[in-house]
């Protein structure tokens, strides 16, 4: 089973990607955070009509999602006006699929075969590689993106329970973004109203392509939590790290030593051990 959902979260990993370096690359990462969301809400409001709603026990897991989503955004936003996307991203994706895993099996009673512990370590290894030696150098930009990675585990997890929940993947997935973006885009206009005219008219199309990518690498990852572990999903979604170190590389022009490199191949290490378990 796991091979047939991994080169789909490959996908959600690449898109999950893209959107990260949209935000990371305007010239006000709070704007184009809510830029972002407001596409994906818009999104929402497009195909909400046609699919079912997601059945009332899911309900309490999306309000909560909803909390956790905005602090996400929130943060990212934050997080990429203060360091590179190359050395934070890694970090604040990095250290979720640890707590998910550990999460998951306490909390949600999916235990976990040796081998794909073993590649949850060597992904965590990898990452931690990729982002540097935070405990050496735990400035302000590491320390938002370790905030992050718990902001993560924790609407992981609440989502991997709500979209089993919910009876239909994409309506939750869209309820999600919905709630997510109504609040934030509205933050935008009613604080910075001008300035987010300007945004909107220099940077729509920006918008649509990361409201795009998050809606579908979210959803995608949301529908493979329905046939494999959560933290088997968690952690395969965390070889975002690979995609996003080469568009740090090549389009942000963000500086990548071979100590990079070499976490990148860890990182591809660890997922094949997973796929493997």
């Amino acid at each position: 089973m796991i091979a047939a959902v991994f080169p789909v979260i490959l996908v959600a990993a690449a898109l999950h990607a893209t959107w990260n370096a949209i935000i990371r690359g305007g010239e006000d990462r709070g704007l184009m955070t809510a830029l972002v969301t407001g596409s994906a809400a818009a999104i929402a409001v497009i195909g909400l009509p046609f699919l079912p709603p997601p059945v009332r026990q899911s309900w309490p897991f999306l309000a909560g999602s909803a909390v956790l989503s905005i602090s996400y955004y929130g943060l990212v936003a934050w997080t990429y006006r203060v360091a590179e996307m190359s050395r934070t991203y890694p970090l604040m994706r990095g250290a979720a699929p640890l707590l998910v895993a550990i999460a998951s099996t306490t909390i949600l009673g999916e235990p976990l075969r040796w081998q794909a512990w073993c590649g949850v370590a060597v992904i965590c290894a990898g990452i931690l590689g990729v982002a540097g030696n935070p405990l050496r150098s735990l400035d302000k930009g590491a320390g938002l993106a370790s905030l992050n990675a718990v902001v993560i585990a924790g609407y992981t997890m609440v989502d991997g329970a709500g979209v089993r929940h919910s009876g239909t993947a994409a309506a939750y997935t869209l309820w999600i973004f919905l709630l997510t973006g109504i609040p934030m885009t509205s933050w935008a206009i009613f604080r910075r109203g001008h300035a987010f005219r300007v945004s909107l008219g220099r940077n729509w199309r920006l918008g649509i392509v990361g409201g795009a990518s998050t809606t579908a690498s979210y959803g995608l990852a949301l529908w493979a939590m329905t046939l494999v572990p959560v933290a088997i999903v968690a952690a395969l979604r965390e070889t975002a790290i690979l995609f996003g170190v080469l568009i740090s590389a090549v389009f942000l022009k963000e500086p990548v030593g071979p100590g990079r490199v070499i976490a990148a191949v860890l990182i591809t290490a660890g997922a094949a051990l997973l796929r493997a378990s």
